[in-house]
């Protein structure tokens, strides 16, 4: 006859195995996932780390390589102006973030703290810019920045990104979490809106303004449509572009192992960033987007 006790020790053991059964199923669903998703990037280096004529030997694919070569890598410098690529890459994502951080800060604050006539009605027609198509976006911006002859300009490139209406919004509630008394106590001191948003707000705020500042600079390193359309002149090329001139125009179609050498050297900048900061925004994503 089985006891309450033995009985309780049966379903323990029963729960246990379930659980370890769960465990061991998102293991391997997780790590399934991980080489799906690592996978491409790690053909992508190995392939770049192939001599040209061996990579034309090879009549079926071959996962690994025992005679490793840079040559391809020095290939991607001299044959082509990677180097000026990465520079303009730079300078256009260093200035659009900056740019677009300073309105998106400037425009969270006002929405989150002062108070006007009309507020939360221009609130909501700035969040349904958000239902745009970004097609029709692009070609309102194409015909603005032909029309003041900034196309093949570090201005037609910066311009129309300087500002989000969803990084607004993630800004926007994360400031309205800092209690209203602090506000109240600072203009009782005296202190202005502008000190009291440098002082105060953007130092309780920083991880999340960490994370827009993060992914607004990954979001620039990988445009290519907006880049594409409004520069034709090489010394404007950014990477994304620079690679698509590489494949038309230059050795892309005929030495795949210097091609993907090329897209080695412009994806490592973005995955260290990532890597260096991926705590920073996930505490700021989760940070803008609790209330209360």
């Amino acid at each position: 006859m089985q006891t309450p006790t033995t009985g309780t020790a049966d379903l323990e053991r029963r729960l246990r195995r379930r659980e370890r059964l769960r465990r061991d199923l998102t293991y391997l669903f997780l790590s399934i996932w991980a080489v799906v998703v690592l996978f491409p990037f790690y053909w992508m280096l190995l392939t770049s780390l192939k001599s040209y004529g061996a990579y034309n030997s090879e009549h079926l694919p071959v996962f690994f390589t025992l005679h490793p070569t840079l040559e391809n890598y020095a290939n991607a410098f001299t044959a082509v102006p990677l180097g000026g690529y990465l520079l303009n890459t730079l300078i256009f994502s260093l200035l659009t973030t900056g740019a677009m951080v300073v309105t998106t800060t400037l425009a969270a604050y006002a929405f989150a703290r002062l108070c006007f006539r009309g507020k939360n009605l221009l609130f909501g027609l700035f969040l349904s810019m958000m239902m745009i198509p970004t097609e029709l976006v692009v070609i309102t911006n194409f015909v603005t920045i032909t029309n003041l002859d900034l196309r093949n300009s570090f201005a037609g490139l910066v311009l129309p990104s300087i500002t989000s209406v969803f990084y607004t919004y993630l800004l926007k509630e994360n400031f309205e979490q800092v209690p209203d008394e602090l506000y109240r106590a600072a203009k009782v001191d005296g202190t202005s809106d502008f000190k009291y948003l440098w002082k105060v707000m953007i130092p309780i705020c920083r991880p999340t303004l960490v994370t827009i500042t993060i992914l607004k600079l990954i979001e620039c390193w990988n445009s290519y449509v907006w880049p594409r359309l409004v520069t034709d002149d090489p010394a404007y090329y950014l990477v994304s572009n620079g690679i698509q001139e590489i494949r038309e125009n230059g050795f892309g179609r005929e030495n795949i192992p210097a091609m993907m050498a090329a897209v080695v050297v412009i994806s490592v900048p973005l995955i260290l960033l990532f890597l260096a900061f991926r705590k920073k925004i996930m505490e700021g994503v989760s940070r803008g987007g609790t209330k209360g």
